[in-house]
């Protein structure tokens, strides 16, 4: 309490300082918030956030996809339901994250339960990236390997800093809120950067030059490893780990039987699924069709940079307006609203824009803005119903749970996305039907609205699950706190709010 209060007092005098600054604020007031952070935590903590979040995640992932839309188009030549299928491939270490997570927390190796892991992390993103980058004509099995092996990295890289900032969460509840928004700060500025540098380079260098710039967010990772400040644990007793997988998983197994926890869950799986993926179809139209746009690789980069801005504004919006509203509802009017936003797609493989007088480019820069925003504000409450389906003493690993349901609906649109390509004949050359499968992708995505029902009607400021569910004892509590492993510091934030 006294910390907390010493905290308390210290981020008042920040905002007393920051008003006698001005316009100065600007700059100073990030750094003393970043200093207030490091001073509480540990810089390395901070270091690994910045790391794995801002240049990782944000940066490194933005150059990641565009790389690979090119790499695949170019290098591999391989057609638009074929690429689409492939993305679904790679994002399948996305999918068991419980795994990494239940890892990093009851496998220690060598006494350390976080160091080992980003080192891990960033030796699979270093040999992979290197791998792709520097074989001339990496046969397409291989090629694919190595994209999920980095992905990988990236998501056990991930799962680990999600671990560090569960742990301060417990250790500092009053700095909960301000991790997490350095999360989506660093995550947002890094991707709004990589993409708007994403298409340049791969103009420059070729999309295998790319995936070599790749290794460097991947040694700031190993460097992590390295430095993270993280308390040794001596003798530990390895027969005990697989009693801490069964546990966990009777855990997890006994929570989703609960109606009020499967219902949500299969509305989220069945959001995501029937939400049909086709953006590679769009892609190969966007740069190859002699009747399209033929956007440059820049312009390519420029437009996803602007879609990284409708998810901040998203983001916004549903921070300070639609935070405190029922989920049934708000999901109603969000699904409604992104379902309409795919006929701008529509509109634009049909040429009604250039009808109307308005060019290629602002047209999807304004379309991809408001796809982005309507995504995000989709996922926001999805989250936040998410983290109050978490029963008391295992919120990590089963928040981990969840977001896999939610990876797993995501992977199951993108192979469907690419099935419907293929069907309706949509080829490197061929966009006949292109028109066809996005109408079909917009009908399917109005379809979550006839299971709303699932999802409960309460507000994100009340309980849903059972009141047996969240009552443990004190000790039990304090002891499942110390091993949480993923997010915890989210649920904290949610419940805060």
């Amino acid at each position: 309490m006294v910390e907390e209060g010493n905290v308390e007092a210290c981020k008042k005098a920040m905002e007393e300082d920051n008003e006698h600054r001005g316009l100065s604020y600007c700059f100073w007031g990030p750094i003393d918030w970043l200093r207030m952070l490091a001073k509480e935590t540990h810089w390395s903590f901070v270091f690994g956030v910045v790391s794995v979040y801002g240049i990782s995640q944000g940066l490194g992932g933005a150059l990641a996809r565009v790389g690979t839309e090119y790499y695949m188009k170019d290098v591999q030549k391989v057609q638009p339901s074929e690429s689409q299928v492939y993305a679904g491939i790679t994002s399948i270490p996305w999918v068991v994250k419980p795994i990494w997570g239940l890892l990093t927390d009851v496998v220690p190796v060598r006494g350390y339960r976080r160091r080992p892991y980003f080192i891990l992390s960033g030796l699979l993103g270093l040999v992979t990236m290197l791998l792709i980058s520097l074989h001339s004509k990496l046969h397409l099995v291989f090629a694919l390997l190595a994209l999920t092996a980095g992905s990988a990295g990236v998501a056990i890289a991930d799962v680990t800093v999600d671990a560090c900032i569960a742990q301060n969460s417990i250790s500092h509840p009053f700095l909960a809120a301000d991790m997490q928004s350095l999360c989506t700060l660093m995550s947002a500025i890094g991707a709004l950067v990589g993409f708007s540098i994403s298409g340049v380079f791969v103009h420059l260098i070729g999309p295998k030059g790319v995936f070599g710039l790749l290794t460097i967010p991947a040694a700031l990772v190993f460097s992590v490893g390295v430095l993270l400040d993280e308390p040794h644990v001596p003798n530990f007793v390895y027969k005990e780990v697989s009693q801490k997988f069964l546990d966990a998983g009777k855990a997890m197994w006994t929570t989703l039987k609960c109606p009020e926890v499967w219902r949500p869950c299969l509305y989220m799986y069945l959001s995501f699924a029937v939400s049909l993926n086709i953006n590679e179809g769009l892609f190969y139209w966007y740069t190859d069709s002699k009747g399209g746009p033929s956007f440059s690789q820049e312009t390519i980069g420029y437009i996803f940079s602007i879609g990284a801005i409708g998810a901040i504004l998203g983001a916004i919006l549903y921070q300070n307006m639609l935070k405190d509203q029922p989920f049934r509802d708000l999901l109603f009017w969000i699904q409604l609203f992104y379902g309409l936003s795919g006929m701008l797609d529509l509109m634009l493989v049909l040429r009604i824009n250039l009808k109307f007088g308005m060019p290629d480019f602002l047209f999807v820069v304004f379309g991809e803005a408001v796809t982005q925003m309507m995504w995000r504000l989709k996922w926001m409450p999805l989250l936040v119903l998410s983290a109050k389906l978490c029963p008391s003493g295992i919120e990590g690993t089963f928040f981990a749970l969840l977001m896999s349901i939610d990876n797993v609906g995501m992977l199951s649109s993108s192979w469907l996305g690419g099935l419907l390509l293929h069907m309706l004949n949509v080829t490197r050359t061929k966009f006949e039907n292109l028109w066809l499968a996005i109408l079909i992708r917009n009908m399917l995505r109005l379809s979550p609205l006839c299971v709303l029902f699932l999802v409960p009607r309460g507000d994100p400021n009340s309980a849903i699950l059972p009141s047996e569910m969240l009552s443990t004892t004190k000790d039990d509590t304090e002891a499942d706190e110390a091993n949480d492993i993923e997010l915890v510091s989210l649920v904290n934030s949610v419940d805060g709010r």
